[in-house]
């Protein structure tokens, strides 16, 4: 009798990618700086009464928030693996990211709410003290966002330099509006500025929000075509088919495969992980084709290849059980 085995063989590489000290460090910077232009913004904007001062600090408010859920995202992101949590806390910093976009986008359609109903009963704001505040707000937004600039880019502290950048665009808004305020005594100028504020942001924030929707929905990574994947994968020598292919992210940085790779009987001899092994001639594929460093592939014998069920056990002739015994 024929001696048939199905082999069946994974390959996975561990990486951890937490966003590190340095990111910790710069979102920590950027915390406290944006707090203090919060403290000073709330100040200006009971003292003036300006829309555009009040949107500003509502968006420093969020940033607030948002660095802070950054700085404890990127903390949790680099905690190791465990039995509960095997992939780690590294989607910590997508969950960040997401609750930032939806605590922006809210600020962002209240402002545009208040600004309509000003449009219809205009109010007056001094022009010296929107200059002020306008001036100390831009300087300490500026500071914050060259240094979350310096990051690592991951998405979570996108996600934070995202409010920042929208505080210095309302910060710079806010000084046209008091410049405006001071020349012309246009009435509008504030809430004009306010809406530029929010035409601004709205487009980022909507973006920020579907990708950190699509890394949680595991959709397969910006740049990565699964076709393409599919298609590299049945060119390896020895795979006959490829199904069950899934490409997706932990986060943004994090990119991962798992597919079941069919092999030929011309294959089955070297489906081990030996140097010419389908598990090392696949991983390598993905690795350098894709960028994928961590794969997980089930290689399969054609007679398993249409279901999930367990392999044939291996079936040794009654002679040999024999031999095997009496010695």
């Amino acid at each position: 009798m024929r001696n048939r085995a199905c082999i069946v063989g994974g390959v996975g590489h561990g990486h951890g990618h937490g966003s590190g000290g340095d990111d910790r460090r710069r979102l920590g910077v950027a915390l406290g700086v944006t707090a203090l232009v919060a403290v000073v913004g709330a100040v200006g904007a009971i003292v003036t009464g300006s829309l555009a001062l009040l949107a500003d600090l509502g968006h420093v408010g969020t940033d607030v928030i948002a660095l802070a859920t950054a700085l404890i995202a990127s903390a949790l992101a680099v905690r190791p693996p465990s039995i509960r949590r095997t992939f780690g806390l590294g989607r910590a910093e997508v969950l960040g990211a997401a609750v930032n976009a939806v605590l922006l986008l809210g600020v962002t359609v209240w402002v545009a709410v208040e600004a309509v109903e000003r449009i219809a009963t205009p109010t007056e704001v001094p022009g010296g003290g929107l200059l002020f505040y306008g001036v100390v707000g831009l300087v300490g937004n500026l500071v914050s966002l060259v240094v979350l600039q310096r990051g690592s880019g991951g998405m979570n502290v996108r996600g934070a330099a995202l409010h920042v950048l929208g505080d210095a665009l309302g910060s710079v808004a806010v000084l046209a509006a008091a410049v405006v305020t001071l020349t012309t005594g246009w009435a509008y100028a504030d809430t004009v500025a306010s809406l530029v504020i929010v035409a601004i942001l709205l487009p980022r924030t909507v973006s920020l929000l579907r990708e950190t929707g699509h890394v949680l929905l595991e959709g397969a990574p910006a740049g990565i075509d699964v076709d393409d994947v599919h298609r590299e994968l049945l060119a390896v020598e020895g795979v006959a088919e490829v199904h069950d292919l899934h490409v997706w992210a932990i986060n943004d940085r994090s990119p991962a495969v798992s597919a079941h790779l069919v092999i030929s009987d011309d294959g089955c001899a070297t489906a081990d992980c030996g140097e010419h092994g389908v598990l090392d001639r696949a991983s390598t594929v993905l690795r350098d084709r894709f960028g994928l460093h961590h794969s997980t592939l089930q290689i399969e014998a054609v007679e398993h290849a249409d279901h999930e069920e367990a392999c044939t056990p291996l079936t040794i002739d009654q002679p040999s059980v024999e031999a095997l015994t009496e010695r």
